[in-house]
């Protein structure tokens, strides 16, 4: 736990509502996707694969990393963010956004799509100006800060390409819808999500998982490529150069896999077994959709966005930060616990609040639904089993987190709880 400011932590039910609520988001992918079956794996531009899509991007993904960035600004990167009850209101906001846009998007109800989606971009900008904030006045490492920050800041574009989206639907802008799309795809998955996963897992991969560390250099250096792969990935696909938009999109999403998967299977101290195994499922899954993306754009006939999206959305990023939040609670109960009971109490530590047993289940549930949701893109026959699989893979996920904060609050009431 070295180089962690403990003292700095949230209260836990900050972060917790957040990662509480993503497993529960997954659970309904994979209700939707077994109500839906093939419809939902057929074609990108599928009503129900938006909203598929959305249930992961938005709901799994979304909750779990700013729940992760609530707990990890202020402990690991020296920046406290100031929302206090703000957070509620955010959480409000971005999960009640989500819920009217499933049947807005499905009803196509100009109001109610309209209303969705200002929700979800005031939940995603709010939490953008407070972080940027935080990581202004932080006093972490510079790169650490600055990777963060440019990954923040790429929710505005992401935020506001997705009204445009909406008002594009509606009629009220005459914007190419499929260039629209791509930019606001390219700017939440790139610029977004893997930016903050290269950022957090500069200093998540040596803590937890006993890699080497990652030189300032090597950081600085990825942030620039990928900052530079967005502008021109969305400068070409804009201006209809598709080959040139899927280089600039597929090299860095390429270069973070595989120096991910290189630092995992050269690590000289192993540690964390199971979040190295999620991790390394996530990356995989992450390579094979960029070489894919590289394939397609160099034969234009296949179209093979649906499996693309099933390895990045479906597979790649929820595995690997379904992976990361197991020991995000784990951690924080930890730290709970420490603050509830009185000095001279021993603590259990993270393993026997969270044991790799129960992370196990997790793994195991999760690299099915992985494999029946990647052979549901090639046989969209089989979504419904696929989607029975995802749902029961985040019930495992959710089931691991409730029982490691039912073990916290057993021991701290058995102990008298408050000090």
């Amino acid at each position: 736990m070295s180089g962690l400011t403990i003292a700095a932590a949230p209260p836990l039910r900050r972060p917790l509502r957040f990662l509480l609520t993503a497993p529960l988001w997954g659970m309904t992918a994979g209700g939707w996707l077994m109500a839906h079956g093939e419809t939902a794996m057929t074609s990108r531009w599928a009503i129900p694969t938006v909203v598929l899509v959305h249930l992961f991007t938005l709901g799994v993904l979304a909750n779990a990393m700013l729940g992760s960035l609530l707990q990890f600004l202020p402990v690991a990167a020296g920046s406290r963010i100031c929302l206090h009850r703000s957070a509620a209101w955010l959480h409000a906001l971005l999960n009640i956004g989500l819920l009217l846009f499933v049947p807005a998007m499905m009803l196509a109800h100009p109001l109610a799509l309209t209303m969705a989606s200002l929700l979800l971009a005031g939940a995603l900008l709010g939490f953008a100006v407070a972080a940027l904030n935080g990581l202004i006045r932080g006093s972490g490492s510079r790169v650490l800060r600055a990777g963060i920050a440019m990954a923040v800041s790429a929710l505005a574009p992401t935020a506001l390409l997705g009204v445009a989206l909406v008002a594009i639907v509606l009629g009220r802008l005459a914007w190419p819808i499929d260039r629209v799309a791509d930019l606001h795809a390219a700017s939440g998955l790139l610029g977004w999500v893997l930016m903050l996963m290269m950022a957090v897992g500069a200093v998540t991969l040596p803590m937890f998982q006993g890699t080497r560390r990652i030189p300032d250099a090597a950081q600085w250096s990825w942030q620039a490529i990928a900052l530079a792969g967005l502008i021109v990935g969305g400068s070409a696909r804009w201006n209809g150069m598709p080959m040139l938009a899927a280089v600039g999109i597929a090299v860095p999403v390429l270069l973070f896999a595989g120096t991910s998967l290189l630092l995992q299977l050269g690590a000289p101290r192993r540690r964390n077994p199971v979040l190295t195994l999620f991790w390394m499922l996530g990356t995989v899954a992450i390579a094979a959709a960029g070489l894919l993306l590289l394939a397609e754009s160099a034969h234009a006939h296949q179209d093979r966005a649906v499996l693309i999206g099933a390895l990045f959305i479906g597979i790649g990023l929820p595995s690997m930060l379904t992976g990361m939040m197991l020991e995000i609670v784990g951690f924080l109960s930890w730290i709970d616990l420490r603050r509830r009971c009185a000095r001279g109490i021993r603590i259990p530590g993270v393993d026997t609040l969270l044991p790799e047993t129960d992370k196990r289940w997790a793994l195991a549930a999760h690299g099915v639904s992985a494999l029946a949701l990647l052979a549901a893109a090639l046989r969209p026959a089989l979504a419904g089993t696929a989607g029975a699989l995802l749902l029961a893979a985040y019930a495992v996920a959710l089931w691991c987190l409730l029982r490691c904060l039912r073990r916290s609050a057993v021991f701290a009431r058995e102990n008298r709880q408050q000090r």
